[in-house]
């Protein structure tokens, strides 16, 4: 990860983790960790004050940022979509929560607003097409204060420039106050082989409590840590795992192993 050149989802994923991607052992064993102050102040900070860790997810406050370190140098487990889980239990919407996901889409995007507009509606479809158990429903009434203040919406998606990522989103036991999608338009548009609608994909699927897959044993790179259960069988192509991290998807696009991940956990 140190040397990598490849495009990511966010830079934070180099940036804010080199040197402790991968470690298998506590910070004390581990002579190439850095400290924890170095870990910070090396780590991306987004425009609403959350740290940025593993690419495109968000951590409030600096108590976050040093369990976070703490716990990405923990053994990884040797089980076989994962999701996120929070004390142990599964980080996931109930039944009724998932059927209404609601959004809105900020009339700050100007111009480009249409695009992401599109985005949602079919990066949501991909996940909805899976399983009768989640909707997502845009609600544009609220579009002119789409913000994460907004008690009308389960979640706002704003836009930022100059950001570490391309997108960035949220678990489902993040608080209200920080739940938003937020899109960097510098890099939103113009990501190469990867579409706006999968980057949207990828991004709900975390909103749905979906980890990055890579950081499963399998992946042998990309660490996170072991805050996860397994759903399905590793899968090196699954729209949650990054390409560069030892994916075998050139487009962050969605498999039937994720269908069938989401389906377990949201069934309708």
């Amino acid at each position: 990860m140190k040397s990598m050149t490849t495009r990511v989802l966010s830079a934070a994923a180099v940036v804010g983790l080199a040197g402790i991607t991968g470690a298998t052992a506590s910070n004390a064993q581990d002579p190439d960790a850095p400290s924890y102050g170095e870990f910070k102040s090396s780590t991306y900070q987004d425009a609403d004050g959350q740290y940025i860790v593993n690419g495109d997810i968000p951590l409030s406050g600096e108590k976050a940022l040093k369990t976070f370190y703490e716990e990405t140098a923990a053994p990884t487990p040797e089980n076989e979509l994962i999701v996120n889980t929070v004390y142990g239990r599964d980080d996931l919407w109930s039944a009724s929560q998932a059927k209404s996901l609601t959004y809105c889409v900020s009339d700050r995007f100007g111009t480009n607003k249409a695009a992401v507009v599109s985005a949602m509606s079919s990066g949501g479809n991909q996940w909805e097409s899976a399983t009768s158990g989640i909707d997502f429903t845009y609600v544009s009434a609220q579009d002119s204060r789409c913000t994460t203040s907004n008690s009308n919406v389960t979640f706002s998606v704003e836009p930022v420039t100059g950001a570490s990522y391309i997108a960035r989103a949220f678990f489902p036991s993040t608080s209200k106050s920080q739940r938003n999608v937020l899109i960097n338009t510098d890099q939103f548009f113009s990501a190469g082989g990867w579409s706006p609608s999968n980057i949207v994909a990828h991004e709900l699927g975390h909103a749905l409590g979906f980890r990055h897959e890579h950081t499963r044993p399998e992946a042998g790179t990309c660490f996170e840590d072991s805050s996860w259960r397994p759903l399905t069988p590793y899968d090196s192509a699954s729209i949650m795992h990054y390409p560069q991290c030892n994916g075998s998807s050139a487009d962050l696009s969605m498999t039937s192993t994720d269908r069938a991940g989401v389906q377990s956990v949201y069934p309708g």
